[in-house]
């Protein structure tokens, strides 16, 4: 009797597919960059990267500085915190608008809530799609050199994604004891309160967290059209060639995004949420997977015994109303911080030290922190919020609106926007495989349960040496990724452009470094993160390391990294603009142009562009991450 052989699986699959389009994009980028056509690199510019470098180990540390960059320092944070606020409290009344759940409860069995849905989301897509900068630049135009610029730079766009981001947390959030609310006939808003927003809360409050380190970058950012602070600080030594300067300046940012880092990291590991970003493995999917898991396991069944956990990650109870794994509520220690879990007689010890109950109260900590620091920033900036009603606004919003409209298109212009669009499009390509390349190869380092002592790739305690190089791996990988993130694209662009020439490849390589360190972050966390279920019955079975990355720890994140690298190539898109402002290429290069002039009417044909090409690369990027699922 012949034996059947069981069929191959095709190999002609949609995620092959998209690898394929992928790499021939990747491959035309780098040709339009010059590529296998022309010299790239100045060597001209090799001693002044030295002398930039060299300035790293001597930065200015004199007193009036310090006194310069303290205050820097100050009005930076004051700009973040000032418009995180601010865009989270709009964006949480944007989200119930845009969710699709509050029409449904407020128009059951109609199509009215639908269309309202829809037209919010379409408008609100437009100020989502232009960079910070940008609105600085137009808000200057209206206040001048106010504080107020730098606040409503980050308040208008931020407001729009947090909208759109809460409103898909609600949308995914069970609905059942809403339901059960609306039909005994409580209101809509109160049945919300009561039922969908304690559920999304911890999804919201991390994602708040993430908004707030987002928004302490884009405040350094906008310092480079004048609103102040560290980045204002930067591009004055930058210009006047004062590397020491710009290296103690550097280093208050790298200080200040460290600490944010780290605090949000400390309560959302306290709150049980210790991902930051959760991309493409939507709570919907989570208890669709639970609910058909409860299927076929047997009623009587009793849940398995957990299996040993490696690298210090906390064990993990049940939400039961979010269905969601959420760490144990225990005392974290320096081993939790780092991966090595203590003795019995230790966790006693730290029962009654300072450090539990820091971590007992850290949340009336926070609150308290939060009660202070939000009205002290608003007065610490001293914006003058009256210019926001004063007839002058109005007059000079007139005049935009006159030189504005209608754009001033001409058929002549085609083939120069197609040329940009497209540059546009290569540069943030080669950006994100950067950042995506960088941030995998670092996000392993960077995990604090993977290469030290006791983690999934150092299955020996070993002695101190082992645990010595552990920690120097961990502590340079995410040095190296907080300097990647915390200096400002712009700043690497300049940088680059000492030693390559003109074009779209060093505003590549600036977007490049700078979500690199996002990036890197990211991955480590899912890292951090995983099921290690499988890797601990690889590991019991005498599996060697390298198969236990290739095996178990790659087909676990790869799928993710791909869903962040595709997130962030849509940031990447919107951030060509900062880049090109420098000098870079693009259509970043055109808005700077246009703006100096006044062109209004042009700017408003190229931010159109703009505004598409970034709609599209959304799609491309969420078509893909539907894919992965």
């Amino acid at each position: 009797m012949a034996s059947r052989s069981i069929p191959r699986p095709s190999l002609w699959t949609v995620q092959t597919r998209w690898f394929l389009l992928a790499l021939g994009a990747i491959v035309l980028s780098a040709y339009g960059a010059g590529f296998f056509q022309r010299d790239l690199i100045n060597l001209g510019g090799l001693p002044q990267v030295g002398q930039f470098l060299r300035a790293s180990l001597h930065p200015d540390l004199s007193a009036d500085f310090l006194r310069i960059t303290w205050n820097a320092s100050l009005v930076t944070l004051a700009f973040a915190v000032c418009g995180t606020f601010l865009s989270v409290l709009l964006g949480l009344v944007g989200s119930f608008l845009m969710s699709e759940v509050w029409w449904e409860s407020v128009f059951p069995r109609q199509r009215a809530g639908q269309w309202i849905e829809q037209g919010l989301r379409a408008i609100l897509a437009v100020p989502r799609a232009i960079h910070e900068l940008i609105w600085g630049l137009f808000f200057v135009n209206l206040f001048g050199l106010d504080p107020l610029v730098g606040i409503l730079a980050i308040v208008v766009p931020y407001s729009a994604i947090v909208a759109k981001v809460f409103a898909e947390t609600l949308d995914e959030t069970p609905r059942e004891p809403l339901n059960a609310l609306l039909n005994s006939g409580v209101p809509p808003l109160t049945a919300f309160f009561y039922s969908l927003l304690p559920q999304a809360a911890l999804d919201l409050i991390s994602y708040s967290f993430y908004r707030f380190e987002c928004s302490l970058r884009s405040a350094a950012v906008l310092g480079i059209i004048g609103a102040g602070g560290l980045g204002y600080q930067m591009m004055l030594s930058l210009q006047s060639l004062r590397y020491e300067q710009l290296w103690t300046l550097f280093y208050a940012l790298i200080i200040l995004n460290g600490l944010v880092d780290l605090t949000s990291a400390l309560l959302r590991h306290r709150l049980g949420s210790p991902t930051r970003l959760d991309l493409n493995l939507r709570r919907r999917n989570r208890n669709l997977a639970l609910q058909d898991s409860s299927l076929v396991r047997p009623p009587h069944s009793s849940r398995p015994p957990s299996p040993p956990i490696l690298g210090g990650t906390e064990p993990t109870q049940t939400d039961f109303l979010s269905q969601k794994s959420l760490p144990v509520q225990s005392p974290p220690s320096l081993g939790d911080l780092g991966g090595v879990q203590d003795s019995g007689s230790n966790a006693i010890k730290r029962k009654f030290s300072l450090q539990s109950w820091f971590w007992q109260h850290s949340l009336t900590l926070a609150a308290v922190g939060a009660i202070v620091l939000i009205p002290f920033c608003f007065w610490y900036v001293g914006a003058e919020y009256s210019k926001l009603w004063s007839p002058r606004t109005f007059t000079l919003l007139q005049e935009v609106g006159r030189s504005a409209l209608p754009p001033k298109f001409q058929p002549a212009q085609i083939p120069q926007l197609l040329r940009l669009c497209l540059e546009t499009i290569a540069m943030s390509i080669l950006a994100i495989t950067i950042a995506g390349l960088g941030g995998i190869l670092f996000s392993f380092p960077a995990a604090r349960n993977i290469f030290l002592p006791g983690g999934l790739l150092q299955p020996f305690k070993g002695g101190g040496l082992a645990q010595g190089w552990g920690w120097l791996w961990l502590i340079a990988a995410r040095l190296l990724l907080l300097l990647f993130r915390a200096i400002p694209a712009p700043i690497w662009a300049v940088v680059s452009i000492f030693v390559l020439f003109p074009g779209i490849l060093p505003g590549a390589i600036a977007l490049g470094i700078h979500n690199w360190g996002i990036l890197g972050r990211l991955m480590a966390e899912v890292n951090e993160n995983l099921d290690q279920r499988p890797l601990v019955s690889l590991k019991a079975q005498g599996t060697p390391g390298a198969l236990v990355f290739l095996y178990g720890i790659l087909p676990l994140t790869f799928t993710r990294f791909l869903a962040y690298i595709l997130y962030r190539w849509e940031v990447c898109t919107r951030e060509t603009v900062i880049v090109g402002l420098v000098g870079a290429g693009g259509l970043g290069r055109l808005v700077s142009e246009q703006l100096s002039s006044f062109n209004y009417s042009s700017l408003a044909v190229t931010l159109g562009c703009f505004v598409l090409l970034t709609f599209a690369v959304d799609w491309v990027s969420r078509t893909a991450r539907k894919s992965l699922r």
